[in-house]
């Protein structure tokens, strides 16, 4: 069992308050156990420890993170008066997460988003993939994607903050998916209180990767209610029209004159009823202006107006999902009892198209084929401050 390493300067601030970290530093330490891998023959392997990563920035802004899915459980950031408040939905034991949740803080692989009915072809080959159970489209990787496996994870500082990097190797054929790809993702936290996610894979064989970041926000706090007064601003003229299923029909269209038209700042509730879908809500896939950069670009600004907080995005990725937790439903008792309900949060992901795979009209702009000899590379920032 690996000891937490003693790299935080701990001020007491008052009898019985929480104490306040220091840094830029890191803390690592036990969160959990999951059931060991089984050998052929059937027999649980040793246990797995999971471990948990606590980042500090100089300005007590504080990230945790686990092993398991490499997922986020907590981000602490200061409002216009310098309160902070954990604003990423999660749970408060790994146990809840292994029950099974609707990707709170994880990282979809090995493609993000939906693959039209679970099939695609690859140098004149069809393969299928597995799905999670709700549809015939194959969703966030499939039944058991990167959300769901235990990444090894090793802290550093930086020179630009303290940061994880997370690793996991998906074997050949694991969910259906040809290749072994080794994945790399890390996170650092900047003194600029920026998030910075950093994605590279590599594989043995063609295949198909499109990773994505699902944190679920509320600027507010994770158990402050809807975020449909959160106001949303995208660098995005134009989406990607999709059918019922959500799977987008490969045309390119203008946001102008529609309920999705946030190139001008808008609370997020004003055009919800409007913007349809089952559930009622935004779910879709916007075409960001910049297109696909070796440096991340801007993407979107959302504020929360009472707080304060703000919230940038920017990605090298072509497209950004905007969801507005359409189908969170209450069934999920989160940190300190908190119950998440319809609209409790939001996700922006920065990912390339849904379903570019099946649409070779959209090679040039979001190609998720990679190839032996190539890196695929992400650079994604959400970064934290106040309205000014």
């Amino acid at each position: 069992m690996r000891r937490a390493l003693p790299v935080f300067i701990v001020l007491a601030i008052a009898a019985g308050a929480q104490a306040q970290k220091t840094g830029p530093a890191f803390e690592q330490e036990p969160y959990g156990k999951l059931p060991g891998v089984k050998d052929k023959k059937g027999k649980d392997g040793p246990p797995l420890t999971v471990t948990q990563f606590t980042l500090v920035n100089k300005n007590n802004v504080v990230l945790k993170c686990i092993e398991y899915g490499a997922i986020i459980t907590e981000l602490h950031v200061p409002d216009k008066a310098g309160k902070t408040a954990d604003v990423v939905l999660g749970f408060d034991k790994l146990e809840d997460y292994v029950k099974g949740h609707p990707y709170f803080g994880t990282n979809a692989g090995r493609v993000a988003n939906r693959i039209a009915n679970a099939k695609f072809t690859l140098d004149k080959k069809e393969y299928t993939v597995t799905f999670p159970g709700d549809g015939p489209h194959t969703l966030h990787g499939g039944k058991t994607g990167f959300d769901k496996k235990h990444w090894r994870g090793a802290a550093s500082l930086t020179a630009t903050g303290p940061s994880v990097k997370f690793t996991y190797t998906s074997p050949d054929g694991e969910e259906g998916y040809p290749g072994t790809l080794a994945v790399e993702v890390s996170y650092t936290l900047t003194d600029n209180n920026e998030l910075v996610i950093d994605y590279r894979a590599t594989t043995n064989k063609t295949t198909i990767c499109n990773l994505a970041h699902h944190s679920y926000f509320n600027l507010a706090g994770h158990n402050s209610g809807e975020i449909l007064d959160h106001e949303a601003q995208f660098a995005a003229k134009n989406y990607t029209p999709a059918d019922d299923t959500l799977i987008p029909t490969g045309k390119i269209a203008p946001v102008a004159g529609t309920s999705f038209d946030f190139t001008k700042s808008k609370a997020m509730g004003k055009d919800l009823k409007a913007a349809g879908g089952k559930p009622v809500g935004f779910d879709l896939n916007y075409v960001l202006d910049k297109g696909n950069s070796e440096r991340p670009e801007f993407a979107a600004r959302v504020t929360e107006p009472k707080s304060g907080r703000t919230l940038e995005v920017f990605t090298t990725e072509p497209g950004l999902q905007f969801y507005t937790g359409n189908f969170l439903d209450g069934t999920n008792t989160g940190k300190g009892g908190a119950v998440y309900k319809q609209y409790n949060g939001f996700c922006l992901e920065a990912q390339k198209f849904p379903d570019s795979v099946n649409k070779p009209e959209w090679a040039t702009q979001s190609n998720p084929i990679l190839k032996p000899g190539e890196t695929y590379k992400q650079t994604t920032i959400y970064k934290f401050g106040v309205a000014k």
